[in-house]
């Protein structure tokens, strides 16, 4: 990952998000709290979707995928950052810079297309509920995880093969707590305008082709719900998305907010924010979101403290 004879640099330095040591120090305690609440949850959403038969069925088997990338770029990204929270140096190595990038796109991208996946079940369940098990068959189930990561691997691998052409010469201060693309691109000593140029073109794809399908799909939902006679049909349709809806906007709106603008418009303090959400915080939150909103899944897991009950 990097080649050497395109840098005089060996490694970075992640700067972080302040120089306060005290601020620092309330930073840590926080976000291994929020961590090991991230691990817990996610890791907990999948095993009750494992364990209990009931959620055996593609909405629960697209949350366990969801669950795993949440887990999976959060850790990309989090245990780095508790270590320079503490440590008094900030190094990392050029390879391994360009890894957490790499890493960190390519989960946060596939992430992008399966929420647009989930869209898709939804739009099954609710438009066509008769031909729901045929549409959303185990195969058709497994052909779309498997489209979703092939997606968000191509996507990454361009990004990092492009930013690998750059130069990097003197400065090696990364200023943001983690090798994203925007920070990296600031200490290229070579112009960045084509490598700009396609990051912008993959990014927007990523997002438009996903938001284009989850609008699609949402405004048929929409459209099947206002002709539901009954009010308690209309409530039980709309429980169904709520969850899903509430994870893309909170998903959304903070990358678009982060990537989606011009480079002279990129703030330090702003983006930091908003990277400390959507890399540390919304992992945390998912699980939440999808459990406390949803019966199914506390039932399930009063099932399993019961079986576990009776066990002991």
């Amino acid at each position: 990952m990097g080649r050497r004879n395109n840098t005089n640099v060996p490694d970075f330095i992640l700067m972080g998000l302040t120089d306060s040591e005290e601020v620092r120090l309330v930073l840590f305690h926080l976000f291994l709290l929020i961590y090991l609440v991230t691990v817990l949850g996610n890791a907990g959403m999948i095993l009750i979707i494992h364990l209990d038969l009931q959620l055996h069925t593609p909405m629960y088997f697209f949350l366990s995928q969801l669950s795993f990338l949440d887990l999976s770029y959060s850790s990309v990204i989090t245990p780095k950052t508790l270590e320079n929270l503490i440590a008094s140096t900030k190094y990392i190595s050029f390879g391994g810079c360009f890894a957490q990038m790499y890493f960190f796109v390519f989960l946060a991208g596939t992430e992008f297309f399966l929420l647009a996946a989930m869209a898709y079940d939804r739009y099954v369940a609710i438009c066509k509920p008769l031909q729901y098990p045929v549409i959303m068959s185990p195969s058709v189930c497994c052909s779309l995880i498997i489209a979703t990561y092939l997606m968000g691997f191509s996507a990454s691998l361009v990004n990092v093969l492009f930013m690998n052409t750059l130069h990097f010469c003197d400065s090696n201060v990364v200023h943001h707590f983690f090798c994203d693309t925007a920070p990296i691109l600031a200490l290229s000593c070579t112009d960045t305008y084509d490598v700009e140029t396609m990051i912008f073109i993959l990014g927007s794809f990523t997002l438009g082709s996903s938001l284009i399908t989850i609008s699609v799909s949402y405004a048929s939902i929409l459209s099947t719900i206002l002709k539901i006679n009954s009010t308690s049909g209309k409530q039980r349709a709309f429980s169904t998305c709520a969850s899903h809806l509430l994870g893309v906007t909170i998903f959304f709106g903070t990358m678009i907010f982060t990537y989606l603008k011009p480079r002279s418009s990129y703030s330090l303090g702003k983006d930091q924010v908003a990277s400390v959400f959507y890399t540390i915080v919304i992992p945390m939150l998912n699980p939440l979101i999808y459990s406390l909103r949803n019966k199914e899944v506390k039932r399930a897991v009063i099932r399993l403290l019961q079986k576990t009950g009776s066990a002991s």
